[in-house]
């Protein structure tokens, strides 16, 4: 059976964040993606440490319409002083002041979690801004574990 856990007042923390930006065609190459940054960090002499986090940035581009860019992140156990383009690395990556989500149920039914942090800060009037991050904790058998965070606006 799957459960929504909601907390309104979370703090994202993450340390050594190696970065790369997904363009709509790779979404396809999902898996290669998240295997070629693991390689990366790996290729460097250090370790890729704690689950894949997925961030999602929305806003609108010169036209008016919206965009969405996703970035594919992972923490590594140490910092990597010389990381090459299209990667980037941040030292401390804290997102302060978030709506938080532990999501337990179907990979399909993922979305749910997002909904119910929208509706709880609609219900409860908190401005919700457009980065999220999502953080793949771990698969089971039939369910999913993530944790989703959106920060306030």
């Amino acid at each position: 059976m799957g459960r929504i856990d909601i907390s309104k007042n979370k703090c994202l923390k993450l340390t050594n964040v190696v970065m790369i930006a997904m363009e709509a065609e790779s979404l396809v190459e999902y898996n290669r993606l998240v295997e070629a940054l693991n390689n990366y960090i790996k290729s460097k002499g250090v370790a890729p440490i704690g689950p894949l986090i997925q961030k999602t940035e929305c806003s609108p581009n010169a036209e008016g319409q919206m965009e969405v860019r996703f970035y594919l992140m992972r923490q590594a156990n140490v910092f990597i002083h010389s990381v090459e383009a299209p990667y980037r690395i941040q030292s401390t990556l804290r997102v302060p002041d978030c709506m938080y989500a532990r999501y337990v149920g179907p990979e399909e039914k993922m979305n749910l979690a997002y909904s119910k942090l929208s509706i709880v800060a609609f219900e409860e009037d908190i401005a919700l801004s457009s980065e999220s991050y999502t953080i793949l904790v771990e698969q089971q058998e039939d369910d999913l574990v993530a944790d989703v965070f959106i920060k306030k606006d």
